[in-house]
């Protein structure tokens, strides 16, 4: 027997025959909660990471840091919303490539899936770069490769153990990060209290100061603050494991990016008033200025501490999660034929362990040759997740507006263009460096998309979606098999 549709039925489909809508069966291990998928979230953007540019970003927001990043919580807010909308009506792996390529055009899909793809892909060699350089710090005269090699095969080994494996890992650091969080709130009011730092003292200068305020100083700040916030989209890829009702993943997006900001606010507002107002951080101590602010404030061995958690939030959790995102991602592109096949085979624990290992070999080469080049990759990543979203936004007027006849404006219209005009600017105004680097990578694209459109693969017919009125049941063999 067929099972009935939602509207026959009159209650939701399960995610099992969301998935089958689309064409595809249930290869992923569903073991994923809406808890799982906001720590994941929290994890991926990393609750400490402006520890390691608190120095660097005073200097360019004039000592207000608190308010670049709640520039960019309002600036974010609207991608966040358009990947929540996309996430209820498509949910599949796959990030921008399913939502585009079902909400717009597969050939836009592939581009989306493509330029995010660049992205992906550079996350986590950035990520072993910086923790190498880190390490560096902690053991003079070691040899950067080594570090990130070990990274890199400490990461690959838990995403092969299975997604159960990554939810533990998951839950193991956020809580490290939480208690060092709440260490640093009681190191700083402790201090500003005591007179431990000269010259520092509560004050809401870093957050608002009119005298400094200024719209080239709003325009720079948006730029930092959205590439901060890079990271919460990493929930979607992991759709097809989701236990959650349809929607989860939109939710735990924008649940997750206003905790994070939340964080990312209290932490610098605090750090700020330590600064006890300087104009700025000497060149050579920028990098490391939130550390020496916690030794000031404390002790030496608290800074230390500090530093390591950094490293390993950075060097494991953070690159731990963002490879688990770039093999869904892989997995979902080759599933439809947009990359070569093998990388969608899946193993015994249900992961996509080709996908898996080929991020790995990619992220082991990679890092020996961009060892010390942080910019230049974190210039490429940033136009890929820029050039992704773009499109994400485009998709949702396209998918509800056009398609669906949404007469919803405020989500289906004003929120993605207002998101698409901010990416934009931002994209516009990144270094020349990401925007040539992001021309060749998509020109890159351009062949492989006419490669696998040759063997007939790179503009396939897609499957309609569970909330379309056209489909009318689930393939019956497969409902047959669950009644048995």
């Amino acid at each position: 027997m067929s099972l009935p549709t939602k509207a026959a039925s009159g209650g939701e489909l399960s995610n099992q025959q969301q998935l089958e809508q689309y064409g595809y069966k249930q290869e992923l291990k569903r073991s994923v909660s809406t808890v799982d998928l906001l720590i994941y979230g929290l994890i991926f953007m990393v609750p400490i990471a402006p520890w390691a540019i608190f120095g660097t970003v005073y200097n360019a927001s004039s000592g207000m840091v608190p308010l670049v990043y709640l520039v960019g919580l309002v600036a974010m807010i609207f991608t966040a919303l358009a990947y929540a909308q996309m996430a209820k009506s498509i949910p599949l792996a796959g990030s921008v490539f399913s939502y585009v390529g079902r909400g717009i055009h597969p050939v836009a899909g592939f581009f989306a899936g493509w330029a995010i793809l660049l992205d992906y892909l550079l996350v986590p060699t950035l990520l072993y770069v910086f923790a190498a350089e880190s390490m560096i710090g902690i053991f003079p005269g070691t040899a950067r490769w080594m570090w990130a090699l070990i990274f890199v095969a400490i990461n690959t080994a838990v995403n092969l153990l299975g997604i159960s494996s990554i939810k533990l890992m998951n839950r193991v650091f956020l809580a490290i990060e939480v208690v060092f969080i709440v260490i640093f709130v009681i190191i700083a009011v402790t201090a500003l209290n005591g007179g431990t730092i000269p010259g520092a003292e509560f004050t809401t200068d870093p957050i608002w100061d009119s005298s400094k305020v200024t719209a080239p100083l709003i325009a720079s700040a948006l730029s930092i603050a959205v590439l901060s916030f890079l990271g919460f989209d990493g929930i979607s890829t992991l759709s097809e494991e989701s236990t959650g009702k349809r929607g989860g993943a939109g939710k735990a997006m924008i649940i997750a990016l206003f905790i994070v900001a939340f964080c990312f606010i209290l932490q610098t507002w605090l750090a700020s008033a330590l600064a006890g107002g300087r104009d700025s951080f000497p060149e050579g101590e920028a990098g490391n200025a939130f550390f020496d602010l916690v030794r000031e404030a404390s002790n030496s061995g608290w800074a230390t501490a500090f530093f390591v958690v950094n490293v390993l939030a950075v060097g494991i959790a953070n690159a731990m999660a963002a490879q688990a995102a770039t093999s869904r991602l892989l997995f979902s592109m080759s599933r439809d034929k947009q990359l070569p096949a093998f990388l969608s085979k899946i193993n015994t624990r249900q992961v996509p362990q080709a996908a898996i290992l080929v991020v790995s070999a990619l992220s082991a080469v990679l890092v020996l040759f961009f060892v010390g080049q942080i910019d230049v990759i974190a210039s490429l990543v940033n136009f890929g997740a820029l050039f992704g979203f773009m499109l994400l936004h485009v998709s949702v007027v396209v998918h509800y507006v056009v398609k669906k006849k949404s007469r919803n404006w405020l989500l289906h219209l004003v929120v993605p263009v207002v998101g698409f005009l901010i990416i934009g600017y931002v994209l516009v105004n990144a270094a020349p460096e990401a925007k040539i680097g992001g021309v060749i990578w998509l020109a890159l694209g351009a062949g492989v998309f006419l490669y696998y459109r040759s063997r007939g693969g790179a503009a396939p017919t897609l499957g309609q979606g569970a909330d379309d009125p056209a489909v009318t049941s689930v393939p019956a063999a497969d409902s047959e098999r669950r009644d048995a």
